[in-house]
C-alpha cells in the first residue's frame, strides 16, 4: 500500500512539474526581448520594425484609396486621410497579449490589424518547448468591390527558450467573384518570389488550399490558392532565420500587389451576382473562424479575431 502511495505521489510530482515548466515566467516583453541570444535578439527587433513599417505602409495606402487614388501617391502614403474611422485596443490572455487596430473607409471598407505578443506555446506549436519571444501578425482587408475579394495575411516568429526559432504564415485572397487574372497575377507575384530565392512553392500553395490536419474541411475557408501557407515545414530547414526573412519578403510582395489589385478594380462595375458572390465569401470566412480555425475558435478570444478579421457586414 505504502509502495502505491509513494508511486502515486512521485506521478503527481512530475504531471506538476511538467505544467510548471510550460508555464514558466519569462517576465514581461521587454524582459523576453533582452533575454534573447544577440543574434536571435536581432531577429527579434527586426520583426518589430517591421511591424511598425507595414502598419504605417498599409493603413496608409489604405487611406490613400479611400480617397479614390488609382495609384499609389507617395503625398498620401505616410498620412490616413481617407480613412473614416481608426480605432484600436488590447486584450490580455495566458497565451498572448493582443493589440488590434481597425480603420474603415468608403472604398476599402475595412482594414484590420492583429499584433500578438506571445507569452505560451499555444497547443499544437510544439508544446515541449518553451515560449521565451514570439509575435503574430495579420491583416485583414475588405474592399467594397465585390471584384476584389478579402485579404488575409498572416507572419508567425517564435523564439524557443533553447535558442530554436519557429516560423509561420499564411497569404492568399478570398474570393467572391473570381477574376482570373487577377489571381494569376498574384500567383505570378508568389511564384517568382519563390523562383528568385531559389525555393519551391508546391508544397505552401497545397496548404493554403487545403489547410492541415487540425482544420474541418466541410467549414474551411475558401482562398484563390494563388498565395501559400507556411504553417508546414520551414521552407529553409537549416535556418530559422533564413525563413523569418523569406517569408516577411513574401509578405510584402504579396500585400503589395493585393492593395494594387483594389486600385485596379474599385472604380469597375459589377453586377448583383457579384454582390451576393461578396455575400457568400464573407459569410464563409467567419463560419470559416467559428468553426474550422483551430486558433481563432479555441486560443484567440472571440472579441479579438472578430474586431480585427471578420467582415464589416455578413448576411445570412
Amino acid at each position: 500500500m505504502n509502495i502505491k502511495k509513494t508511486i502515486l505521489f512521485s506521478l503527481v510530482i512530475i504531471i506538476q512539474g511538467c505544467s510548471l515548466t510550460q508555464e514558466k515566467d519569462f517576465g514581461n516583453q521587454t524582459q523576453r526581448l533582452e533575454q534573447l541570444s544577440v543574434e536571435n535578439r536581432l531577429i527579434a527587433e527586426d520583426l518589430i520594425k517591421f511591424i511598425e513599417d507595414s502598419d504605417n505602409k498599409y493603413f496608409s495606402w489604405a487611406g490613400c484609396i479611400n480617397l479614390n487614388l488609382t495609384a499609389i501617391d507617395n503625398n498620401c502614403l505616410g498620412k490616413d486621410n481617407g480613412n473614416t474611422a481608426d480605432e484600436s485596443f488590447q486584450s490580455v490572455t495566458k497565451y498572448s497579449d493582443f493589440d488590434i487596430r481597425v480603420a474603415r473607409g468608403p472604398i476599402v471598407e475595412k482594414i484590420g490589424r492583429m499584433i500578438s505578443e506571445g507569452k505560451m506555446t499555444s497547443p499544437g506549436r510544439g508544446e515541449e518547448r518553451n515560449l521565451l519571444w514570439g509575435r503574430f501578425y495579420s491583416i485583414d482587408v475588405y474592399p467594397k468591390t465585390p471584384l476584389v475579394g478579402m485579404l488575409h495575411a498572416t507572419l508567425v516568429l517564435q523564439i524557443f527558450e533553447d535558442g530554436s526559432i519557429g516560423t509561420g504564415g499564411w497569404l492568399d485572397v478570398m474570393p467572391g467573384t473570381r477574376v482570373k487574372s487577377d489571381m494569376n497575377y498574384l500567383k505570378k507575384v508568389t511564384d517568382e518570389y519563390f523562383e528568385e530565392n531559389n525555393a519551391d512553392p508546391s508544397l505552401y500553395r497545397r496548404l493554403v488550399c487545403k489547410g492541415t490536419e487540425e482544420t474541418i474541411a466541410e467549414f474551411r475557408r475558401k482562398p484563390s490558392c494563388s498565395g501559400v501557407s507556411f504553417y508546414g515545414p520551414p521552407v529553409f530547414r537549416e535556418s530559422g532565420e533564413k525563413s523569418y526573412r523569406f517569408i516577411k519578403g513574401m509578405y510584402s510582395e504579396f500585400v503589395d500587389a493585393y492593395f494594387e489589385t483594389i486600385q485596379k478594380r474599385m472604380n469597375d462595375p459589377f453586377t448583383e451576382e457579384d454582390l451576393l458572390a461578396q455575400e457568400k465569401m464573407r459569410k464563409s470566412w467567419l463560419i470559416d473562424q467559428l468553426f474550422s480555425d483551430p486558433f481563432a475558435s479555441k486560443i484567440v478570444p472571440f472579441e479579438v479575431w472578430a474586431t480585427a478579421n471578420v467582415a464589416p457586414t455578413v448576411k445570412f
